[in-house]
């Protein structure tokens, strides 16, 4: 697995684990860092921070372009590996928007149910066909 699926795949972990505790996701990255009990890439905390940086907006988008699934009922892995693919398509430069999509699919596959990577790779497609009228200036 590459290193930067790694990543993905611990930040992943971290927001849904905060998530399900009721926790401050980077303050649970920070702790999990602190504690070198489980290692947390670098790109891990930037996803989680980022994350929580534009998470208004991120569930925002997620919710207006959902059609028929409000956050509450998603599956929190899909809910949460798409707020990761919603920051890296609009606020990670350095990550090319099929790597994304690419990535997201991939992780939802694995982890979630048999719907998720349809509707994940749908998701996000629509957000990134309207991505240059997303990006906040």
């Amino acid at each position: 697995m590459a290193a930067r699926t790694k990543a993905r795949k611990r930040a992943l972990d971290l927001l849904f684990e905060a998530e399900q505790r009721g926790l401050d996701p980077v303050t649970l990255a920070a702790d999990r860092l602190a504690s070198g009990l489980v290692p947390v890439p670098q790109y891990s905390l930037d996803l989680v921070e980022g994350v929580q940086a534009h998470r208004e907006r991120i569930d925002e988008l997620l919710e207006t372009y959902s059609h028929g699934w409000p956050l509450d009922r998603m599956p929190a892995v899909d809910r949460n590996l798409l707020r990761i693919g919603v920051f890296e398509l609009l606020w990670a430069d350095d990550v090319p928007d099929e790597v994304v999509l690419s990535e997201a699919v991939g992780l939802v596959s694995e982890l979630s149910t048999d719907e998720s990577p349809s509707f994940v790779n749908g998701l996000l497609g629509r957000l990134l066909q309207l991505k240059p009228g997303l990006v906040e200036s």
